[in-house]
């Protein structure tokens, strides 16, 4: 039942609720306190009158003995001049020695004498003792009843008789129910304008902020983007204000990995059309060569047959290396490949990956410079990661610098990073592919090729660099391609 009401019906329900606790804990109070002042000024008022009726009045016979039948008509004629009080004569342990009570009304034989001691030594009033006639304790008047200096007993007189008693009930319940109408009253009218308050003070931002992201469930990404634009708080009031600046920052969150999801999945498709034509080009013209020496297998000569055969072969290891490559930069971008880290020297695995190249250095006359400082620190890295990333930028420098060119290597340290550049005297890199020499190569981008645009080598680095830690970039020189990348001590 609880569960199915709004925001405002529980806080309006819970006010209720604590404004009917309030006023039934101040009536009770109320009622206590009123109860005690008047037991205290009924006390007080009427406390010397056991000790008046004892000055005046023989309680006691000469022997010091108390007479029932003698003080049966002095208590009858006191009570009828004050039908509020009843009269009694303890002994000095709390018996009763005489009363006027009529036959049967007498509930106890004797009272605590505690009560009477504390009421002689003056203690604070109200004092309640223990009524005969009930098992309810009343407040009282007492005196002492002596002879020759010896005490005898006490006047023990109930202020609150029965009949005060009975008009006092008859009075409470009247009390009693009018207080109980005006706190229904007043809890309704303070109830309302609790609730009418609490809807607009508090429930009302509620609503407005519910009512601003109630759309997410019908139109999801249309409302989150219309969330994610409006403004934040500079400086949020209250929780209503700052719980709508987090819904806007969250929006504006989601709205932003939508927007990076949807390029994501541009450059995927892109990616697919890419991939697609590169493989179709080199198997169109694999199965091109291989047809035709199906076909004209009887025609042509060893030399022919053999020159179709090296063209079909290259075009296989382009399709294979292409392969390769795809499986390669998935595994990557899956993150099913991790770094087997190891401490190394960068200068001899730049030196290995070197003298792999000597020949083709040699027969393209080309000039290799390598710059490596002594000493260098290890570095952690992976091992193979490292020299696939060297390999790769070296390979690309070599094809692409024309016969008699130079090739730069240098290595230096730079922080906490060990700083690495290939650069060429080739022709450079067209300014239209710089910005998208790093992503993943698109065949609707008519001025790229496959040859300039570097393959998917280049990405196959930028991953396994990220991996590190580390970063690439395309340095801005006078003449041919410099890349630089660092990977962190």
């Amino acid at each position: 039942m609880i569960r199915r009401l709004t925001l405002s019906q529980r806080l309006t329900l819970l006010f209720i609720a604590l404004l009917s606790l309030c006023a039934i804990v101040a009536c009770g109070v109320q009622l206590w306190a009123s109860n005690q002042y008047g037991n205290a000024m009924v006390q007080r008022l009427s406390g010397g009158l056991a000790q008046h009726i004892v000055q005046r009045e023989p309680l006691l016979d000469k022997q010091g003995k108390v007479e029932r039948s003698a003080l049966q008509p002095l208590f009858n004629r006191l009570m009828t001049f004050n039908p509020s009080v009843e009269l009694y004569v303890l002994s000095p342990q709390g018996e009763l020695l005489a009363d006027a009570a009529p036959p049967g009304h007498i509930k106890r034989q004797s009272v605590s004498i505690a009560p009477v001691l504390q009421a002689l030594n003056g203690a604070t009033m109200p004092v309640y003792g223990d009524d005969p006639r009930s098992d309810k304790q009343k407040v009282f008047s007492v005196a002492p009843l002596r002879q020759n200096g010896e005490l005898r007993g006490y006047l023990y007189i109930i202020l609150q008789g029965e009949e005060l008693n009975a008009l006092a009930d008859q009075a409470w319940q009247k009390t009693l129910w009018s207080t109980v109408l005006w706190s229904l009253l007043l809890v309704a009218l303070f109830g309302a304008l609790a609730g009418g308050l609490v809807w607009y003070w508090v429930t009302r931002p509620v609503r407005l902020l519910t009512h601003e992201v109630s759309g997410l469930e019908q139109d999801s990404i249309s409302a989150i983007k219309q969330l994610a634009a409006q403004p934040l708080e500079p400086q949020p009031a209250g929780e209503v204000a700052l719980l709508r600046n987090t819904f806007i920052e969250l929006a504006q969150k989601i709205a932003s990995q939508w927007d990076q999801l949807a390029d994501s999945d541009r450059q995927r498709r892109e990616f697919i059309a890419n991939i697609s034509h590169d493989l179709r080009t080199p198997l169109t013209a694999l199965l091109g060569y291989l047809e035709t020496l199906s076909l004209k297998s009887a025609t042509l000569s060893a030399e022919e047959s053999q020159h179709y055969l090296a063209i079909a072969l290259r075009q296989g290891h382009k399709v294979r290396h292409l392969s390769q490559q795809l499986f390669e930069l998935a595994r990557l971008e899956h993150g099913s490949i991790k770094p087997q880290r190891e401490r190394f020297a960068i200068g001899e695995l730049i030196s290995d990956v070197a003298q792999k190249f000597d020949l083709a250095v040699e027969t393209r006359q080309l000039k290799l410079h390598i710059e490596v400082p002594r000493p260098l620190p290890m570095i952690n890295a992976d091992l193979s990661m490292i020299e696939r990333v060297v390999t790769n930028l070296l390979d690309n420098a070599i094809r692409h610098t024309p016969p008699g060119g130079e090739i730069g290597l240098k290595v230096w340290q730079e922080g906490e990073q060990l700083q690495v550049e290939v650069n060429d005297s080739g022709p450079g890199i067209d300014k239209p592919l710089r910005e998208t020499l790093f992503q993943r190569p698109s065949a609707l981008n008519l001025q790229a090729s496959r040859d300039n645009r570097g393959g998917l080598g280049l990405l196959i680095v930028k991953r396994m660099l990220e991996l590190h830690g580390g970063e690439i970039r395309l340095m801005e020189v006078a003449r041919g391609a410099s890349f630089r990348f660092y990977v962190p001590l």
